[in-house]
């Protein structure tokens, strides 16, 4: 019988563990915390403790990516949707838990496990020449993370992660917006520019400034901020013009449209290989969602716009996947130790959990020596699978949600009202062909 050791208790360590047990192998469960131990945010021991919120998204498999999610992971047998399903409280269409009860049922599961042993104690050095699943997630302790660091022989994140929003790129007005280059460099059309007049740009910066943010948590206010990756809001604190010359710069760019040159330029890049998706250029902040909306909205250009992701800055650590991992979650360096959960660079509860699912059937697969394919990208599970592994078209690799932008367009024109359906129905049609 086979042997797993996984590190980290949370939602990936967890599903990795019940799938690995279920194929019939013998898994080690490392769990930091114990009754002595907590980390700056868990309030408890709990495994599969949620921390942040009580709710696991849309539940809806047949108009949200994370509902198609969900319903994926439901046919692949996890643990983690059984027990929010049974511990599911009254919120519309979302999946929201008890959130004790949730944390009690995934541990009663694990313990009573006859191929699951959990040990309660931080570990220090990752195990060379066994069968491993990293899955300590974004509070990865020091010591293990110097652990990891040595066995990469790459840098990884440990600090504010950064994150700009993405927009869909349908959503973006191009009878205002235009595809260009500055000075043309590169294809000359790698970016997508949206122009504001001087009016417009002092009522953005003055916007910006007075908008509610988000306040930093005790603990990670001893982290500090980058100079090259500063919030939007903090660098028009630092004076009007200071985006003007930054990230909003307009020099070597003219609009098609009228041939007049803009007093400021919002850019976005094209975030994914697939195109779907733009990143705007330098605007990661720390605004609170609601105001984010309605500020980025009032750029020209944007005033439909429909955001994959949420502009935000929080303490995160996680490891350059694309240039680390193969797209069976294996360490290119070390192919007997995978990585999961939020440490690959997947965002959200429900992501991790995913990728904790995944890392474990692979591992399964190798350690019986049996075929496996990886689940079709046009899957929520293949999407996030393909992100994380070199779907990320950036040469700033960041966390991301599962959405629709990461699962590949149709070659056929679908109505923007039967779009997500069809995206949905797709998906659960090409799961079958994993073998689940």
């Amino acid at each position: 019988m086979g042997k797993l050791k996984i590190i980290g208790g949370g939602l990936a360590g967890c599903e990795a563990a019940w799938q690995a047990a279920n194929a019939g192998i013998k898994v080690t469960l490392y769990e930091m915390r114990d009754e002595n131990r907590k980390t700056p945010a868990h309030q408890t021991d709990g495994l599969a403790e949620l921390v942040c919120s009580n709710s696991f998204r849309s539940d809806d498999a047949d108009a949200s990516a994370i509902g198609l999610l969900h319903e994926e992971m439901r046919r692949s047998g996890s643990i983690i949707l059984k027990c929010a399903d049974a511990n599911k409280v009254p919120a519309g269409g979302a999946l929201a838990v008890d959130r004790d009860g949730f944390s009690d049922a995934v541990q009663k599961s694990l313990e009573e496990h006859e191929n699951i042993e959990i040990i309660r104690g931080e570990v220090k050095k990752i195990p060379e020449n066994e069968d491993v699943i990293v899955a300590s997630g974004p509070l990865t302790s020091d010591a293990l993370g110097d652990a990891i660091l040595q066995i990469t022989g790459e840098e990884y994140l440990s600090f504010f992660d950064a994150i700009a929003p993405i927009i869909y790129k349908e959503s973006i007005n191009f009878d205002k917006a235009w595809f260009q280059s500055r000075y043309d460099k590169g294809e000359g059309n790698d970016y997508i520019n949206c122009p504001m007049t001087k009016i417009e740009y002092y009522q953005f910066v003055e916007a910006i400034t007075s908008s509610e943010k988000i306040e930093f948590k005790d603990w990670e206010k001893d982290t500090p901020y980058f100079e090259g990756c500063l919030p939007i809001e903090v660098m028009a604190e630092r004076g009007a013009e200071t985006l003007r010359f930054g990230p909003m710069k307009p020099v070597g760019l003219t609009n098609p449209h009228n041939g007049e040159k803009a007093y400021a330029i919002v850019q976005l890049r094209q975030d994914n290989k697939l195109g779907t998706l733009y990143n705007m250029v330098g605007f990661q902040t720390k605004l609170k969602y609601g105001a984010q909306s309605g500020i980025f909205k009032a750029i020209p250009g944007l005033e439909n716009a429909e955001f994959a992701r949420m502009g935000g800055i929080h303490r995160n650590t996680f490891i350059n996947s694309p240039k680390l991992l193969d797209d069976r979650l294996r360490l290119k360096l070390s192919p007997n130790i995978r990585f999961a959960g939020q440490v690959t660079g997947v965002e959200g509860y429900i992501e991790s959990a995913a990728c904790g699912l995944m890392a474990a059937k692979f591992t399964v697969a190798d350690i019986l020596g049996v075929e496996i394919i990886s689940p079709a990208k046009t899957t929520a599970l293949g999407a996030l699978l393909n992100h994380i592994t070199g779907g990320a078209e950036s040469e700033i690799f960041q966390p991301m949600n599962i959405n629709f932008g990461l699962l590949p367009p149709f070659d056929r024109k679908i109505s923007k009202k039967e779009r997500k359906k069809a995206y949905c129905t797709r998906a659960l049609d090409d799961l079958s062909a994993w073998g689940i």
